[in-house]
Formats: structure tokens, sequence, C-alpha cells
């Protein structure tokens, strides 16, 4: 059962049933488009981006973690780093260390609201105060006291600051301490966080919002940064529709409208997306002629009469680096190198298989084009039994609840209702997982980091 209540979306293929079936197991939903016969399970895995025959004729995919850590040791052109403004720098990754500009604090400054007071008190209280961006405020003499701002200006002389709630005036303005006053307390000195010159962040860091202060505090307009890799998408089938509702053989479009802002929350930055149907030609052409960093093509990937990626590849001289994974959904996912530091991801047609190949060749081969570091792996405790593929891993939405993850309906090939509701997708090995049984976890771009840092 799942969270909702209901039973996990099962469909039979009819050689993954048989498997099944001799393995005592339970049937696994898998409609990714493959024309091709599974891997038996004795038959040994290839080696990483290899194409290896077996009895069948069918090539031997790919391990789904080897094809993951084959897509991150892609090789990243030399970028000349850019000048970024701080508006545009969000997401990128810095190309030079960061070091300060200046002493931070630049000057002494108040930590609260109170009084500057400079010996022992009582102390007599000036008539102006002391405000925040004023200039440098007059010299304090023993037994004087002074109204100032968090943020301002310490006089020079000054002993200490007193909390607003910590003192009173009578009517005199004789200012008195209502607690013991300790040398030098609430003064932000002059080079508190850091010296001019000090090192504040190393290269390759990701530039995140906290970045963005503290690289403004420490004088900066424009920072070094990698650029973007830029990704282009083509949308392959002359099944798919733009608009309105699906008729007469013909569906919806769910990838056009969902992998641009995906692969921008990846990191890259989408230079055009193009709908070839099924025309062989316009996808050599188009393949040919892009700029991009990275070329992604959905559909197409499989064996079937108008399947053209395939061939495309071959005719331009690409080289498969991964030509399909031990994966469900979205086995029919490749990734090619095109030329010299361009590449293609080749996703099922599929929407949750096309997910899958996203997180499982185009997130690690984004992440080191843009330079970043690999996120720690993690797992968590199951709470519902799921079912696993006799040999293959498999990729199901979860919803993540406390300490746990939470399988979710409708997580066949096709369907988006899961993974529109999804945290996560939960790394099941062959064979499937039992309640409390540890899976890695794979997150969703914008159920950590929010919707807006994630888009821009």
């Amino acid at each position: 059962m799942t969270a909702s209540g209901q039973y996990e979306e099962v469909d039979f293929d009819v050689e993954e049933a048989l498997a099944l079936v001799k393995e005592g197991g339970a049937p696994v939903p898998d409609h990714s488009g493959s024309t091709g016969a599974s891997r038996p399970a004795h038959t040994p895995p290839a080696e990483a981006g290899s194409r290896q025959d077996d009895a069948a004729g069918q090539h031997a995919a790919t391990p789904w973690q080897r094809a993951r850590a084959i897509a991150g040791r892609a090789p990243r052109r030399p970028d000349t780093p850019v000048s970024v403004t701080l508006d545009a720098a969000l997401g990128l990754v810095l190309a030079a260390p960061l070091a300060a500009l200046s002493d931070l604090p630049s000057f002494d400054t108040s930590a609260m609201d109170g009084w500057a007071v400079a010996g022992p008190g009582p102390w007599d209280v000036r008539a102006e105060g002391v405000l925040a961006g004023h200039h440098r405020p007059e010299r304090l003499t023993d037994g004087e006291a002074v109204r100032i701002a968090t943020g301002a200006r310490i006089p020079l002389d000054t002993s200490a600051v007193i909390r607003s709630e910590h003192g009173r005036t009578d009517e005199k303005d004789r200012l008195y301490a209502t607690r013991d006053v300790v040398h030098g307390q609430d003064i932000r000195p002059r080079g508190q966080e850091c010296r001019s010159g000090d090192p504040l962040l190393p290269l390759g860091t990701l530039v995140t919002p906290a970045v963005l202060g503290l690289a403004a505090a420490a004088g900066y307009d424009t920072v070094a940064a990698l650029p973007r890799p830029r990704a282009e998408v083509l949308v392959l089938g002359d099944e798919l529709l733009t608009e309105g509702l699906p008729h007469d053989g013909l569906i919806r479009d769910a990838l056009g409208p969902m992998l641009p802002p995906w692969l921008r929350a990846l990191g890259a930055e989408v230079i055009a997306v193009r709908r070839l149907g099924d025309d062989a030609e316009a996808l050599r052409k188009a393949l040919k002629n892009s700029d991009a960093d990275l070329v992604v093509t959905t559909g197409g990937t499989a064996a079937g009469p108008v399947d053209h990626v395939h061939p495309i590849l071959g005719r331009l001289g690409a080289e498969l680096l991964v030509d399909g994974v031990e994966v469900r959904p979205g086995h029919p996912m490749l990734l090619a190198r095109l030329k010299e530091n361009q590449y293609l991801v080749g996703l099922p047609g599929n929407p949750l298989a096309a997910v899958s190949g996203l997180l499982t060749l185009a997130e690690p081969l984004l992440r080191t084009l843009a330079g970043r570091t690999a996120p720690e792996p993690y797992t968590l405790p199951l709470k519902d039994t799921v079912h696993g593929h006799p040999y293959d891993t498999r990729l199901i939405p979860v919803a993540l609840r406390g300490d746990r993850a939470v399988p979710l309906h409708y997580n066949g090939p096709a369907m988006l209702r899961g993974i529109a509701v999804a945290d996560a997708l939960a790394v099941v090995p062959p064979g499937g997982a039992r309640p409390g049984q540890e899976l890695e976890i794979l997150d969703l771009p914008w159920a950590m980091a929010g919707i807006e840092v994630c888009f821009t």
C-alpha cells in the first residue's frame, strides 16, 4: 500500500513478468519505450560505455551507478571566466578565490542601539546623537555619553556601548547603567570578521544568496565566475501537440514545457527549444549545427521505425558513452559525445522515463560542466514496500515525511502525477525494498532550494 492508501501502479511487461514469476517476486511497471528484450538476470554487465552483444543480439546496458559516474566524469571545456554582476551571479561557480577588498567592518561600529560612553559613569549625555552613515563623530571625553544607532561609527575614546534597555537617564540628562559595564562591550572592532586581503571563499564555491551578501559586504560589484553550460532541447515525435486537448491519436507534449525549466534548475542556460517531429534529416542538421554544450533530445532512442537518434549519431561519427542504462523507467536513455566539449543526452519519450534520464545522465553531466561539486549522497528508510525489477535499478517518486521516504502512487513511466507532488526519487535496488530499508535519495532541485532560487 502507498501512503495514500492506494496500491502502487503495477503493469505487466511479458518478459519481466515471467522473470518475476521465476524468482517469486512481484510484477514491476515499465513502459519506457524500449522495444528490445531486457538483459537476462545472469548476464554480466558490460563495462562502462561499452556495447556488448548478448545471445539475443541486444547490447548490454550500463549499470545505473556506473552510468551516473560516466556522465559526471565528462571533461569540461576550458572556460574563460566571465565577470558577472552580483545580481546575475546566483547559481554560478566562482572562477577565482574571493578575498576581502576591505576590512570587515571597515571601522569600529556599534552592535546595538544605545549609548556610547567614555570612562566610568554616570555620564553626561550629549544633545546630538550618532547615526549610521554619518561622518566621524566627535571624540568622547571621560564622563561623556552620546546616543548611538546600530551600525554607526564609534567615537574615538569610547569605552563601551550600553544598550538602550540597560541604561536610564534622569531629568538632567545624566546616564546611569542598570548593569555592569564591561570595557569594549557591544562594539564591533574594525577587522573583526576579516582584514583586507584575507581569503574569504575558495575557487569553485557555488554562489548562493549568502555568498552574494558576503561579496557585497567585502566590496565587490562583480565576481569572476564560470559561465553556465548552454543547453538546447530538441523535441521529437510527430504525435505531439503544443496546445489543446489530445485527439485523433495525437497527445500533448509534456516534455517541451518541463525540460527547459528543469535544465535551468540544474544550472544550464537553455538557448533554444526546437520541435522537429520525426524528421531524421532535420535532426541531423540540428545536431550538426548546434553550438550548445549539451543537446537534449526527447524520444527516438529505442529501435522503432521512427527512432532516428542512434542512426543519426552514427552518421555524425558521435561517440556513445552510455547506450542504455539498467534502470526502470528510462532504460533506453543514452549519452554521446558529439564532438569535443559537446554532448548529447537522449531521453526516452515517456515523461517519468525522461525524468529518470535527467537525473541519471543530465544532472551529473551539467554539474561537471558548470564546475559544481557533487552533493553528498544520503539515504532514508522507506515507509512502505516497493516492488523491484528483477535485475535493474528502479527510480520511484517519493514524498519526504519526517525521517521516512513515502512511495507515491502514479509512478508508471508515462505518468507525471506522482513526480508532480514528489520531493525526491528513491533508488530501489533490483528485487525491491521493504519497509524500513535505507534507500539512496535523489532530491528534486526545487524541493530543497525553493522555486525562485532554482529557476534564476
